[in-house]
C-alpha cells in the first residue's frame, strides 16, 4: 500500500515552523513560566508572613527583656520587702520595736488578722513621738522599705512649737499562707466564705 506523501512548499514549512515555535512557547508559558511565577509569589507571601512573625517575636523579646530588667532592678534595690509566711507576727513586732527605738513614746495596737485566699493581712494602728518631723519621716520610710511587706495609710502628723512631732497612722503587714502553718489565730478564708454565701 502506498502512503500518500507530498513535499511541503516553502510557505507551508515556514507556517509549520511558526506553529511549532508557538506551541513550544505556549508549553513553556504553561508548564514553566506560570509555575515559576506562582512559586515566587508563594515564596514572597511566605517571606512576608515570616517577617511579620519575626517582628512580633522581636517585640515580645524586647518586652520580656524590659520586664526582666525591671525585675532585676527591683530585686537588686536596697530595702526590697518580702512577704513572709504566716505567722510572722513576732518578727514584725520585733521589727517595729527596732525602728521605733529612736521614738520617745509609741504605742502599737494590732487588729484582727484577715485572710483572703493565701494572702494574710495583719492591720495595726501606730502612734509615736519624735524630736522633729524628719525623725518621724525616717520611721515611716523604714516601715515602708523594711524587710517585711508593709503598706501605710491614714497618716496624721502634728508638730508642736518645740518641734516635737506626733505621728499616727494605720498600716498593714502582709503575709502569705504559702509555707505557713495554720494555727488557732488563723481566720477563715474570706474568699471561700464569699463564694459560699453567693
Amino acid at each position: 500500500m502506498k502512503i500518500m506523501s507530498r513535499n511541503f512548499t516553502r510557505s507551508e514549512k515556514i507556517l509549520l515552523l511558526l506553529l511549532a515555535v508557538i506551541l513550544l512557547g505556549l508549553f513553556y508559558y504553561k508548564a514553566v513560566d506560570q509555575n515559576v511565577r506562582n512559586s515566587i509569589a508563594s515564596s514572597e507571601a511566605e517571606a512576608q508572613s515570616l517577617q511579620t512573625e519575626l517582628t512580633v517575636v522581636q517585640a515580645r523579646v524586647q518586652n520580656l527583656e524590659k520586664m526582666q530588667k525591671e525585675v532585676d532592678e527591683v530585686m537588686g534595690a536596697e530595702g526590697t520587702s518580702r512577704m513572709e509566711s504566716y505567722n510572722n507576727s513576732k518578727a514584725e513586732v520585733a521589727f517595729l520595736n527596732d525602728i521605733l527605738s529612736e521614738a520617745g513614746d509609741y504605742s502599737i495596737a494590732f487588729s484582727e488578722v484577715t485572710r483572703n485566699g493565701d494572702q494574710i493581712r495583719r492591720a495595726f494602728t501606730l502612734s509615736y513621738k519624735t524630736a522633729n518631723y524628719r525623725a518621724a519621716e525616717d520611721i515611716m520610710e523604714k516601715l515602708c522599705s523594711g524587710e517585711y511587706r508593709c503598706l501605710i495609710g491614714d497618716v496624721n502628723c502634728s508638730i508642736a512649737e518645740d518641734g516635737v512631732t506626733t505621728a499616727k497612722m494605720m498600716a498593714t503587714f502582709y503575709e502569705t499562707m504559702v509555707g505557713g502553718v495554720p494555727d488557732a489565730g488563723l481566720p477563715e478564708d474570706s474568699a471561700k466564705t464569699k463564694n459560699v454565701t453567693e
